[in-house]
């Protein structure tokens, strides 16, 4: 399994999708990045999806999370689909808000990683799910992970 993105140019998020972007909720970056998922494993029924920040350790104490899905039914995944698509659910960023919150690094660069996970199984998580009710429902599904990263600049 393979994951790309044209949301990536020369190994940086675009800027669109971040806090150089024009597209803004309640202050938060709001335009979602697009991705593809290539050569799924065999017997995979859904995805699950998580967009972190590692590196916002050494200001939030924590790793920032930015985007979460679950039963994710398909291999393309548009621009801006945390908003316009209803057909997969979205759980609760560090921001506390269930939708795509964009890159937006205080300190230095960041890298941002987009780890999706092919489960043999939906996990009918609710609206809002944190981030650690994702692992748990995932855990003995997993048929494969892949992801992609890219840094965004401060």
């Amino acid at each position: 399994m393979r994951i790309t993105s044209s949301g990536i140019k020369d190994k940086f998020w675009k800027n669109k999708y971040g806090k150089y972007g024009k597209d803004f909720i309640d202050g938060v970056p709001a335009l979602s990045v697009p991705f593809a998922i290539h050569h799924p494993p065999e017997g995979t029924v859904s995805y699950a999806v998580m967009l972190i920040d590692n590196d916002s350790v050494r200001t939030a104490g924590h790793p920032w999370i930015h985007w979460l899905i679950a039963d994710l039914g398909y291999e393309n995944v548009g621009e801006n689909e945390s908003r316009s698509d209803n057909a997969f659910v979205q759980g609760q960023n560090s921001w506390g808000f269930n939708y795509y919150g964009g890159m937006s690094p205080h300190d230095a660069p960041h890298r941002y990683h987009l780890h999706v996970y092919a489960l043999d199984e939906r996990l009918n998580l609710p609206e809002g799910f944190t981030a650690p009710e994702l692992q748990d429902a995932m855990r003995g599904h997993v048929l494969k992970r892949a992801s992609v990263s890219a840094m965004y600049n401060n």
